[in-house]
């Protein structure tokens, strides 16, 4: 699979900005007993320019998918800054929002409970034509069919079945095509191919690629697969317990990561070679992931940390640039002298 990073126009008009991020949930009000406020995510801040794609990777439990639908506004953050093409999302009144929307559309993981099982494809698709009232009916039928068979699906064959009707990938396009049908900006993909198999994976995958490149769309791709993170992201981010640890170009966070967690993940990830994977595994981290209800105090990752001190426990770390070219670092002891594995020695997936 050609690799999306080949088209991206790095250094270009910045398209959405996220500052100081936070969402927090009170578990009151999701029927907790003992209350509490689990923090989800807690400060993040990063730009994404126009045409570029963002990988989001991370453990599960990291924050990932929370934070992808607080940029969303699904629901709104708690505090901070999410500005699209100038304007402050969060400060927008509910019918300020909606125009907005059109621009920022969600590509959901299970292909399955995202679409309506009630309606067939043709109205799936068609819908937010319907709920923002453009074109007659027609015009939207014809933008629903030009729609399916830019996504690989026949609308004469496929228009009238129902999700249960398709397989996982036909159901994952009908609801790219879904994402699509407003002519968005960008594509906000919440681990788009982690229900489906590898062959699936690939094709879905090319179609981002092909559809980037033919309607200048800008992805924040959020998955926990680190091998094909790499094949489609310009830069990626990485998330820890709600936090950014390490952003930065693709090939200099798989060939010198600098955070010791991002260093784990390489790590882990599976490598044809036998004896390739011995060479990280004194890399690999031990214990859970800790509770957002009750995070460390100073650096999160210090618990599960070979390199921990003191100061960890005292100060919470703050990203830093280190390196080139955007390359920042959220630790007091980054790995400046210890290069990571080599994007030649993982395993290359999806």
């Amino acid at each position: 699979m050609t690799g999306m990073g080949s088209v991206a126009a790095q250094g270009g008009d910045v398209l959405l900005e996220v500052r100081n991020l936070v969402q927090e949930f009170m578990l009151r009000d999701y029927g907790g007993a003992k209350g509490g406020v689990l923090q989800a995510v807690s400060g993040v801040s990063f730009d994404l320019h126009v045409g570029e794609t963002l990988g989001i990777v991370g453990e599960t439990g990291s924050g990932k998918s929370t934070l992808a639908r607080s940029v969303m506004q699904a629901p709104r953050p708690k505090r901070g800054e999410v500005i699209f093409e100038g304007q402050d999302l969060v400060r927008l009144s509910h019918r300020a929002l909606k125009p907005v929307r059109r621009n920022l559309q969600m590509v959901f993981q299970d292909p399955f409970t995202s679409l309506d099982p009630r309606w067939p494809v043709s109205r799936i698709v068609g819908e937010p034509l319907i709920a923002y009232g453009i074109g007659n009916r027609q015009q939207r039928r014809d933008r629903v069919h030009e729609l399916l068979d830019l996504v690989g699906i026949d609308p004469a064959r496929y228009g009238t079945r129902h999700p249960r009707e398709l397989s996982g990938g036909q159901c994952q396009r009908v609801a790219i095509a879904r994402a699509l049908v407003l002519k968005p900006k960008l594509i906000l993909c919440d681990e788009p191919v982690s229900s489906l198999d590898v062959l699936v994976q690939a094709q879905v995958l090319n179609l981002f690629e092909k559809l980037r490149s033919e309607l200048s769309l800008s992805y924040l791709f959020i998955a926990h697969d680190l091998a094909m993170v790499k094949q489609v992201s310009d830069r990626v981010a990485v998330m820890y317990l709600g936090k950014l640890c390490e952003i930065g170009p693709v090939r200099d966070i798989y060939r010198q990561p600098m955070h010791p967690y991002t260093l784990a993940l390489l790590a882990s990830i599976p490598s044809p070679v036998p004896r390739a994977g011995k060479r990280g595994a004194s890399s690999v981290i031990s214990g859970e992931l800790p509770s957002p209800l009750d995070p460390p105090s100073g650096c999160r990752f210090r618990t599960r940390c070979p390199r921990a001190q003191e100061r960890c426990a005292a100060e919470a770390p703050q990203l830093r640039p280190l390196g080139t070219d955007g390359h920042l670092v959220a630790c007091h002891f980054p790995l400046t002298d210890a290069p990571g594995p080599r994007p030649e020695q993982a395993a290359v997936s999806g």
